[in-house]
Parts: structure tokens; sequence; C-alpha cells
């Protein structure tokens, strides 16, 4: 196994726009919109750029406070889940960033907002100008709703709550796509995610572009690229889906998939070590450019799974996949 493996551990941010994670209050965003907070792209710096308030920045900028009390936002997350770790993000807020954070969350069918009854999440913590604070959240209750505190004012460019989304349960005995992002499969770990996250596979939809889908770097060396994915428990496999949609001059020569079942396991290292004698899904199919490729399953038919490796061969883009079975 190569030693550059990249662990998400089956964590991806639940704030994220795709999977209808918005914005819904807001004490104040005179200079910076608090929509820009969420934005899945690192957030940039415009030399120069001002609007009608002031400097342009990416990312959400309150005024300068005069009254008591302090700035907040409030999230709904598109998809409810547990948060285990959060990165708040200042970058390019170098003087106007606040002197402290905190988060709280609920779990709530409503939005109204004096409905909703905070427990605290993450308590208050100091920040620091253009850096990246990580923070662990130890709380295993599901979310729906999160409301991020800043003191007493100022501008944080990103916010990432990862996580876990909570698994469909409504999809029981169903005939679905196990690998969707938005059901809760999650990638675990891969070798290489140069130019394109992994996670991007799993995503609903057709890929806007290349960016969003899951490419490596160019391999000079002997091997092959691969992820592992955590899918809903499935059988019957029937079809299969990769697409290299925008994938023109760097799609795989070919790919295969293997699968097997693992309960309740938590120890990933183990997972991907175990992954080289797992069995095939599908072996050496040959990939095509800027194409959805149909391939209809005639092995492992009857196994149960819930974890699946993609290899890729020697290496390139893949924009989507899907994999279509019984959920158990």
């Amino acid at each position: 196994m190569t030693k550059k493996i990249i662990f998400t551990n089956g964590l991806i941010d639940l704030a994220q726009p795709r999977l209808g994670s918005k914005v819904i209050f807001k004490t104040d965003d005179f200079f910076a919109s608090a929509n820009r907070i969420i934005n899945p792209l690192p957030a940039v710096f415009k030399e120069g750029l001002f609007d009608k308030n002031g400097k342009w920045m990416d990312g959400w900028e309150s005024r300068r406070k005069r009254t008591k009390g302090h700035d907040y936002i409030i999230l709904r997350l598109g998809k409810p889940g547990s948060i285990k770790k959060v990165n708040v993000d200042t970058s390019h807020f170098n003087g106007n960033q606040p002197a402290m954070i905190s988060i709280e969350g609920t779990s709530s069918s409503s939005n109204k907002i004096s409905k909703l009854k905070w427990k605290p999440l993450l308590s208050k913590k100091k920040t620091k100008a253009n850096c990246h604070h990580f923070f662990t959240i130890n709380s295993k209750k599901e979310i729906t709703h999160i409301k991020f505190n800043i003191f007493p004012d100022g501008g944080v460019a990103r916010l990432r709550l990862f996580g876990s989304i909570s698994k469909s349960n409504g999809l029981k005995n169903k005939k679905t796509n196990l690998a969707s992002l938005l059901d809760g499969a999650s990638v675990i770990a891969c070798n290489n995610e140069h130019f394109g996250k992994a996670e991007n596979i799993l995503a609903p939809g057709k890929a806007k572009n290349m960016g969003d889908g899951w490419e490596t770097r160019r391999r000079r060396g002997p091997g092959f690229d691969w992820l592992i994915l955590n899918s809903l428990d499935g059988k019957e496999i029937d079809k299969i889906e990769i697409s290299t949609h925008h994938f023109k001059g760097n799609f795989p020569s070919h790919c295969s998939l293997q699968a097997t079942f693992i309960p309740k396991s938590k120890n990933f290292k183990s997972i991907v070590n175990s992954s080289v004698k797992w069995k095939y899904l599908l072996k050496n199919a040959k990939l095509s450019s800027n194409k959805l490729h149909i391939f209809k399953n005639n092995l492992m038919k009857k196994d149960k799974i819930n974890f699946i490796k993609i290899n890729i061969f020697p290496d390139g883009g893949i924009s989507r996949f899907r994999i279509y079975g019984k959920n158990v």
C-alpha cells in the first residue's frame, strides 16, 4: 500500500450548498454577504476591488458593532447529520477578523428562528488573522441547524462543518443508488485527489466541469489510483454507472470495482489494507472520453455490500459514480 493515503474517514462538509445547506438568518452582513461563508471554493483576495460599502471580501463580514451584543448567522443544514470537526477559516481577514467564535446547534423540523432551542457544540475560541482554525466537536447528536457566533463582529471567509449525513431509513428494501452523497454514502480514503475531490463522484446531477469530479495527478511510476467509499448497505446490484463527462484527454484507460460487507467497522486503515482481497463487481472495464458508461452487473449478484473500491488505471478523472441495488 502506498504511504500517501488520504483518509477522510467518511466525513464531508455538511455546510456545502449542493446538499441544500443555506444561511437562513444573519444579524448583519454589511461588508460581505453571509452566503459566501459556505462557498465550497477556497476564499480569494481581489486586490483593489471595492463595492459601495467598502473593500470587497470573499466571506461573511459584518460592520463594526457600536451596540451591545455580537453578530451571528444561522445555517440550516440541507441534510441532518452529526458534526465531528470544524474549520473556521479567516483567510484574507487581517485586522478585521473576530476576536472569538463559538458554535451552537439544534435538531428541529422548524425554520422559525424563535422556535430553535440551541445547545453548545463549541465554546468560545480565540481566532487569529488569515488562519484556518480546526476544532473537534464532542457530540454524537443529529444536527439540523447551526448558530455560528462571532465576538463582537468582523469577518470569516469560510465555515466548514465536517461530519456524517444520517443515512436514510426511508430507502429500506427499495432499489436505489447506493452511492448517493445525499443519502449518506461517503468516501473514506483515496490515494490521490490532486485536481478534484474524490467525494465529488457521489454528488447528485451531472458534473458542472472537470473540477466537479475526482481527478488524480499524472502517474509517472507503476501502479494505479483508487478510492474507497462507504455505501448504503445493499445487495442485488444490477446496474453501475461511471461518468467521464468533461474528462476528454485525461480519462482513465480502464477501471475495476471491488466490494465487500464490513459490519460497523470504524478502523479505516484495516479496511484499506483488506481491500486488495475484496471480490470484484467489475473487472477491466474500458473507459472512454466524456461519456456515461453503463454496466450490467454479473458479479457478486447475491452478495451484500457496504464498501466499494474504485480502481482507475493508471490515473485520470471520473465525474460521477452510481451503483443501483436493493437497500437492506
